[in-house]
């Protein structure tokens, strides 16, 4: 067969020869014709059964790793209507995000039945040379995202900054909850004052008294002398505070106080103490139902939610992974111990899959444990922590299918936990560090189970 460039080939033309020698071996040898070209052809599953050279060095993926599997997103994603080029965006074997330029065209048959697709990509016309991310990224405040989501949240601290108002943070572990209230601070009239914060689960309730208004002299046994609580020496700044759905009932109404009178007294004094502090509050708790349970006060809550700010878990902006995933690999390749340029596509398949239960900090321990048991300028699927070598990869593809996470039953929970408490003799932190928990989420949950 004559060698054709396909440049010189309408694509009407093209696409009707196509048709009448699909699925047949003339089929074949025209594709081999163009292989520099980064063609795929599907069949009318979506099944991948062509994959050129061109497509390989475009996208980074290997035949021999997508041949006869599901090639997902937008590459593939038909209407029904033929379409010109279209710009698409794609997730190269490295994690990395760039946009292409797509053509699709639907092959039938003589009885006008789809048996396939025929997806031609090239390089956006916008720059020829360098892959352009997929969409804006945005470094907020220590808070980083290309999700729609999380730009709307950016706007709402924004804008809460330049109140006073009180804020509530939602979110689960990990979320990034702390660099929200940091975030309000420095872009408030407060930055100049104290950041001061304190997780409310991680106390007792009478060390939780003193750590946040303070006592005097001789208020119980062992105050030896006058102790400045956080309300004190955040003075004219901001105070957060973390879980604040496990306040107990008793400092709930002493700290509806604070927020309605701007005044507090210590524990064991006589005389109130003015106050201007800010409080941003947090918890990965819905306080309307805590309120129902009788677990807080109903008054308080309403104080504390002025301005509520939801924060999307990571599986619900998979878009941030690989942008996170970089962000830290870039962080420790600073430490000049080792210096990761690559990700194996099947490490990064494995972490795209997973439901990331404890959001970014999660994803920023997985970073620092291959760092720690890896060695090399690629990280692989083995240097990833045991819960992830256990979890089955999705197939091969541009977007894999978001795992749906199922946590564990109450008493798996309560087992996990104390079977942890056992084989560190009782130690919180490492404990906490086995179980991939936060000391404080540790703590929370030790207490709910009674352990």
């Amino acid at each position: 067969m004559k060698s054709i460039n396909p440049a010189y080939v309408s694509n009407d033309s093209l696409w009707s020869w196509l048709n009448s020698y699909s699925g047949s071996a003339v089929f074949f040898q025209f594709f081999s014709l163009f292989d520099n070209e980064a063609f795929l052809l599907l069949d009318g599953q979506q099944q991948v059964l062509y994959w050129s050279n061109g497509a390989e060095q475009l996208t980074g993926f290997k035949s021999i790793d997508v041949s006869g599997q599901i090639a997902l997103s937008e590459l593939t994603r038909y209407d029904g209507v033929d379409k010109g080029s279209q710009l698409v965006s794609i997730m190269k074997s490295d994690g990395s995000n760039f946009q292409l330029d797509k053509t699709v065209k639907v092959l039938t048959a003589e009885n006008h039945a789809v048996i396939g697709f025929l997806v031609r990509l090239k390089q956006s016309s916008g720059d020829a040379q360098t892959p352009k991310l997929e969409s804006k990224v945005n470094s907020f405040q220590g808070l980083i995202s290309r999700s729609p989501t999380m730009q709307a949240v950016f706007q709402i601290i924004e804008n809460a900054a330049e109140t006073t108002a009180t804020v509530l943070v939602r979110g689960e572990s990990g979320s990034g909850k702390e660099l929200v209230a940091k975030a309000i601070h420095e872009l408030s009239g407060r930055r100049s004052a104290p950041f001061l914060a304190i997780n409310c689960a991680a106390l007792s309730s009478s060390l939780l008294e003193s750590e946040l208004f303070g006592h005097v002299r001789g208020a119980f046994t062992g105050a030896i002398k006058d102790h400045h609580g956080l309300f004190h020496r955040a003075q004219g700044g901001t105070l957060f505070l973390d879980e604040v759905a496990e306040l107990p009932l008793e400092l709930q109404a002493k700290l509806l106080r604070v927020i309605q009178e701007r005044n507090y007294i210590p524990v064991g004094g006589d005389k109130s103490i003015n106050v201007d502090v800010r409080i941003v509050a947090a918890t990965h708790r819905s306080l309307r139902e805590e309120v129902k349970k009788g677990n807080f006060r109903e008054d308080l809550m309403y104080r504390l939610r002025v301005v509520p700010i939801f924060l999307p878990p990571l599986r619900e902006r998979r878009e941030d992974i690989s942008l996170l995933l970089w962000h830290f690999i870039k962080q420790h390749n600073a430490d000049n111990f080792r210096h990761i340029e690559k990700i194996d596509p099947l490490a990064m398949r494995t972490l795209l899959d997973y439901a990331w239960p404890g959001n970014i900090r999660e994803l920023h321990n997985v970073v620092e444990y291959a760092f720690a048991v890896g060695r090399g300028a690629v990280l692989r699927s083995s240097e990833l922590p045991p819960e992830f070598r256990e979890t089955k990869p999705a197939s091969a593809g541009f977007a894999p299918k978001p795992v749906v996470y199922q946590p564990p039953s109450p008493e798996q929970e309560r087992q996990s936990i104390q079977n942890a408490l056992q084989t560190t003799h009782g130690k919180v932190s490492p404990a906490a560090e086995l179980l991939n928990m936060s000391r404080a989420t540790f703590w929370r949950k030790r207490k709910l189970y009674g352990l």
